[in-house]
């Protein structure tokens, strides 16, 4: 058995140093290709270095180039928008009583355009039923008498002409500009 035990120790302590062995070696080696790349390296560095500068000039040429553009749209937006601002006399920023003013008076206009839409609805329908009561007396021959015929008129409202109504809104129109 001692025999056999001999055999394994020698065995393990072959392979413990042919391991050994292999690891001084990747040193080595790793050793040599250091020293042949600092070499090489040491050779170059005015030429790496001019590479450097020559991508660096040309970075910064294109961010000079880049950041003119940018200033140049940014100043050519903003004297877009002054010209508009000019040309609405937008000079100062919308108030909170000015929109305020100005809802009240689309409200009172759409008030006033409703009414003018009634008015309009209630005369055709004034129309339409007085067209069928002359219809239905000519169909029946006979003329109503004098006295039947008031208590079926439907009641007349004043009926403005185009007239008076342009003069009314040419009115509200100079009293809003006030």
């Amino acid at each position: 058995m001692s025999d056999e035990k001999s055999k394994v120790t020698d065995k393990a302590s072959e392979i413990a140093k042919n391991i050994w062995l292999a690891g001084v070696g990747a040193y080595g080696k790793a050793v040599e290709d250091a020293q042949g790349r600092l070499e090489k390296v040491s050779m170059e560095p005015p030429k790496l270095f001019r590479d450097l500068v020559k991508a660096g000039s040309a970075l910064e040429d294109d961010a000079r180039e880049a950041l003119e553009t940018t200033a140049a749209a940014r100043s050519s937006v903003e004297e877009r928008i002054n010209r508009v601002r000019e040309n609405f006399h937008m000079q100062r920023p919308a108030r909170i009583e000015d929109l305020n003013a100005l809802h009240k008076k689309v409200d009172k206009l759409t008030r006033k355009v409703d009414k003018l839409g009634k008015a309009l609805a209630e005369q055709s329908i004034a129309k339409e039923t007085a067209g069928r009561k002359t219809a239905a007396t000519k169909k029946s021959g006979a003329r109503p008498s004098s006295r039947a015929a008031t208590k079926k008129k439907a009641p007349t409202k004043k009926v403005t002409t185009r007239k008076q109504t342009t003069t009314r809104a040419k009115s509200t129109t100079s009293k809003r500009k006030t």
